[in-house]
């Protein structure tokens, strides 16, 4: 057996560890931090955007663990989102096989910039305190259909239960925790179409340190002050919906999938 090349598995490593350390800690941004940095180290967009996805559906479990074990999740709210989120997913996977749900991006950015500017603004103004949330379902159902067309989940549930006034470490646990389930799904039904294919060096070394680092985002959320989180949730959202809307500006979306 050779040795394991950890000289060639320590960037994706490090690069995994940073994307997973605020994903866990935010609730959002593995997706999008992975796929840059992986290109930064020298692979092809379309490459990075295949591995990426191939493991966030581990790091989104080892994350959901980790939030579970560091009593971060609301599991009466759990399982209002999952089934509505699998729903979605399964749905999304459907439309996206005619009609390239892309075209729903530059709305969704808008959205969710718009909901980060207002944790911002919200942040130091008014302590946030557990209360019942309403349009769980809808949510979930929402983002897992968005999540089927390349990610959405995270900013779109942890954005909405904190601008509902959820308990920031809560909802960000929460979300992680569904996360897993949604992810699972989508890839599944991804897989007749896409195939299985083994890990590359960049995939595993994102998964060794995505793994790693998911109970260091779950503590820092619980150790994090929830004006703090909501200021950095806020920012990261508007930070993403930024870059996501500056992309679409050098890439046309199609109509059609297929075409």
């Amino acid at each position: 057996m050779s040795a394991i090349p950890w000289a060639d598995l320590a960037p994706f490593i490090i690069a995994g560890f940073l994307a997973q350390l605020v994903d866990g800690g935010l609730g959002m941004g593995f997706g999008v931090l992975a796929n840059s940095l992986l290109v930064l180290l020298g692979l092809p967009p379309g490459a990075a955007s295949a591995v990426t996805h191939r493991v966030e559906g581990f790091t989104s479990g080892a994350s959901g663990i980790a939030h579970a074990l560091q009593r971060n999740v609301d599991w009466p709210l759990f399982a209002r989102l999952v089934m509505p989120g699998i729903v979605g997913g399964l749905l999304g996977v459907w439309v996206l096989t005619s009609v390239n749900m892309a075209i729903l991006r530059p709305a969704v950015l808008v959205y969710l910039a718009a909901v980060g500017l207002y944790l911002i603004w919200r942040g130091p103004r008014r302590p946030q305190s557990y209360r019942r949330m309403k349009l769980v379902g809808p949510l979930g159902l929402v983002a897992g259909f968005l999540d089927a067309s390349g990610g959405g989940w995270g900013p779109m549930v942890t954005g909405n239960l904190m601008a509902q006034g959820m308990t920031p470490r809560m909802a960000i646990g929460t979300a992680n925790a569904a996360e897993f389930f949604v992810t699972v799904t989508v890839l599944t039904a991804f897989i007749g179409k896409l195939g299985l294919q083994s890990f590359t060096i960049a995939a595993s070394g994102l998964l060794v340190g995505g793994v790693v680092a998911a109970p260091f985002g779950a503590l820092l959320t619980r150790r994090i002050s929830p004006r703090r989180l909501m200021e950095l949730t806020g920012a990261i959202l508007v930070a993403l919906s930024l870059g996501g809307l500056i992309s679409l500006m050098f890439s046309p979306i199609p109509l059609f999938s297929r075409l």
